[in-house]
């Protein structure tokens, strides 16, 4: 506990941590019921075949987008140029809902598809990755605990979750004005809180950039890398179905459980809410946990919390227990995002994070929602919930017998941060 409060005497933690709270406040207070805008009568009322075409050209500007992201934020360091970037977009995210993308949607779907995914790739969807690998970077440069701030990330999605669902119900325009606010803090924070010490990098980086900085050759060289493909092919089956899954599927089929729809949708924004601040919790615990059993345990446990808890969705129609199976999302996602991007900086070249995160997680996952969004919305229309979910929950069990066989040893090829660990 004590060596947890000296994190708040660093200041750079503290910007950091305040930095992924509003990033993922003023996301999530709409993403989190975006699934149930488009789907939702009060919304816009599409089938799950409209839903996954629009997921897909999201992903599709996303993973475009990312690569391009990934490498400029290896060339600027630890400058937050891209950061400022996604703030403009956040602080404008509710004009751009209610003026914009919604009736472009509701008159010309087409129109409505390309500018949304162009806007919503650009300041969130393609710059999620970015926050989280530059403040993984600050974490080590500025010697905090990455985890721990990016815990405040998850408490600010779930106490937005929990206001979102209420304000869905009130209007759904509700919560996109909402996200404005916290864009618009968000955008004063990254633009004039700048710690003494990062100044003092900036600096410092600068004079040795030439020496530091990778070139676009060396970025691009490392799509030849079989390792980096092994780990691609990991995240197309099986973080892609947990996206596909909780944001594509999940959202209306829990609410569809309920007598009423309304009901659904606040015992949904409730249930979200009360899941996330448990995994902010996790997101401090797991780094003890990796260290204690190791990154490719770590990694190998989140694909099976993952398996199971798809799975039994497959099988449960009673709301109560959906809940406490929804729950078990608390420890999967931070078992599974934080040992990837230890696994990165274990095994590669620290000086290249950015890029292999967005390439090797982000890209990846994005890849297969192009591929997969639409057929599965689509096997969801024709099929129901129950057989969409146990075909995925197979697949996602191949992967994890993939990744078991493929997925290297900590003390293994160690390129990048060797991990102080009792697991080999």
């Amino acid at each position: 506990m004590s060596k947890y409060m000296k994190a708040f005497k660093n200041e750079s933690y503290l910007q950091s941590s305040v930095t992924m709270l509003l990033y993922f406040a003023s996301w999530g207070i709409w993403w989190s019921f975006f699934q149930l805008w488009l789907t939702a009568k009060s919304g816009l009322n599409l089938d799950g075949s409209a839903v996954g075409t629009i997921y897909s050209a999201n992903s599709l500007v996303t993973l475009v987008l990312m690569f391009f992201y990934g490498t400029l934020q290896d060339k600027l360091g630890i400058k937050r140029h891209l950061l400022i970037f996604s703030g403009v977009c956040a602080a404008l995210v509710g004009p751009f809902f209610i003026y914009a993308y919604e009736p472009m949607l509701h008159t010309n779907f087409t129109m409505g598809l390309v500018v949304g995914s162009i806007f919503l790739s650009a300041g969130f969807l393609a710059t999620t990755g970015i926050y989280e690998a530059l403040v993984e970077r600050f974490s080590r440069v500025f010697k905090f605990e990455y985890g721990q701030a990016r815990a405040w990330g998850s408490f600010g999605y779930a106490v937005v979750a929990l206001l979102a669902g209420h304000l869905f119900v009130i209007n759904p325009d509700l919560n996109f004005w909402v996200g404005s606010i916290f864009g618009v803090l968000l955008l004063l924070n990254v633009c004039f809180w700048v710690p003494k010490d990062e100044r003092l990098e900036r600096v410092r980086s600068a004079q040795e950039t030439e020496k530091t900085v990778p070139s676009v050759r060396e970025m691009l060289s490392l799509l030849k890398m079989r390792d980096l493909w092994v780990v691609i092919v990991l995240i197309f089956f099986t973080w892609t179905f947990y996206t596909v899954f909780d944001q594509q599927m999940f959202p209306s089929f829990y609410a569809g459980l309920f007598s009423s729809v309304a009901q659904g949708q606040q015992m949904y924004g409730n249930l979200n809410s009360i899941q996330v601040f448990v995994e902010a919790i996790m997101m401090g615990i797991v780094p003890v946990i990796m260290n204690k059993i190791g990154v490719r345990n770590t990694l190998l446990l989140g694909i099976a919390i993952m398996a199971i808890r798809i799975g039994l969705c497959g099988f449960i129609d009673n709301p109560v227990a959906i809940s406490f199976v929804k729950m078990l999302h608390s420890f999967e996602t931070p078992l599974f995002i934080l040992s990837i991007f230890r696994y990165f900086t274990l095994h590669f070249d620290t000086k290249l994070s950015a890029t292999l995160y967005m390439i090797g997680f982000q890209v990846a996952a994005q890849l297969g929602q192009v591929f997969l969004s639409t057929p599965l919305g689509m096997l969801r229309d024709n099929s129901g919930y129950a057989v969409t979910f146990h075909i995925i929950t197979i697949i996602v069990i191949a992967a994890g017998i993939y990744a078991f066989f493929v997925i290297k040893k900590d003390n293994q090829d160690v390129n990048g941060e060797p991990l102080v660990s009792k697991a080999a």
